[in-house]
């Protein structure tokens, strides 16, 4: 498929498209960010790389991280994670207080705060240097030695983390946070301060569209199956309280970012990165959500 002659016929489509929305203002360093920055970049199972607009500018990836280490929390636990997390949209905000004290403590889905909090505190009971070892995985998936952690972002987001401190505390009160609560926020805030372009995004989620395997050292990093129910979660759950919209426009596995980043999966095709910094009413990207579905129109191919 001509994939970068699709590419320019969707922007041209999107000429005329009114990308309503702001930059992730609550969180200082993402203020700073060119709201009108647009990239795309898709590449095949078989190593083959399109691309479009801004592909190479490094950008925060935010919650797209989340899948990252839920996929080596999985690897670690196995099914036993899933007494301390549920599989659920969540259907709330992703920050939401009130759903998780309903619920006892228990996040509905990995990919909310509270489930990725829940995911960091497990990855820091089993790993001996957690950050350090999470970015080694990561590097390894991806084939990619130097995407790296961002301190000022890290840093940025510690300065206004107020809601998601609320959230471990009250899952700590109810017995589903195990460590110190101070150092699995620093974690989790390390780990949504990884920077990546649309290209690296791309090539480091090609895993999850090759069923587990990644493409480039043939290694398995998770099981088929492992890798299916990875691919379910992100297809209910990986954009809040709009996944059901996202699947039904969509028709894709994805997973967005408060950065502005979304990356969405198609199984044994391809792995695709989109990144516009305006977010909609539910904190996702607005021209990148109308972007994909535009594409995916185009390309009358999705997982249905």
């Amino acid at each position: 498929m001509k994939y970068n002659k699709i590419f320019k016929k969707v922007n041209s489509e999107l000429a005329n498209f009114e990308n309503l929305g702001n930059v992730a203002s609550y969180i200082p360093e993402l203020c700073n960010v060119n709201p009108s920055k647009f990239g795309v970049h898709l590449t095949t199972i078989a190593n083959k790389h399109f691309n479009f607009g801004d592909a190479d500018e490094k950008f925060s990836i935010q919650s797209i991280a989340k899948v990252l280490s839920l996929t080596l929390a999985y690897k670690i636990e196995g099914e036993n994670l899933w007494q301390r997390v549920g599989v659920e949209p969540s259907g709330t905000p992703f920050n939401s207080l009130i759903q998780l004290e309903h619920d006892l403590g228990i996040p509905r889905n990995p990919l909310i705060n509270a489930g990725a909090l829940v995911i960091c505190d497990i990855l820091i009971t089993h790993l001996t240097n957690p950050k350090e070892e999470l970015i080694t995985f990561i590097r390894k998936v991806s084939g990619i030695p130097t995407i790296d952690y961002c301190s000022r972002i890290a840093d940025s987001e510690k300065s206004v983390g107020y809601k998601n401190a609320a959230l471990i505390n009250l899952m700590k009160s109810f017995g589903n946070i195990n460590n110190d609560i101070d150092v699995v926020l620093d974690f989790y805030f390390n780990l949504c301060s990884i920077e990546m372009t649309c290209k690296e995004l791309s090539q480091t989620f090609l895993f999850l569209a090759n069923y587990g395997v990644c493409p480039f050292s043939k290694e398995i990093i998770l099981s088929r199956s492992k890798s299916k129910r990875i691919n379910a979660i992100m297809q209910l759950c990986g954009f809040y309280d709009e996944a059901g919209d996202f699947s039904f426009k969509v028709g894709l596995p994805g997973k967005s970012g408060v950065g502005g980043g979304i990356v969405a999966i198609h199984p044994n095709k391809y792995c695709i990165a989109v990144w516009s910094p305006k977010l909609n009413e539910k904190g996702n990207s607005n021209k990148g959500i109308k972007f994909l579905e535009l594409f995916t129109s185009e390309t009358e191919v999705s997982i249905f």
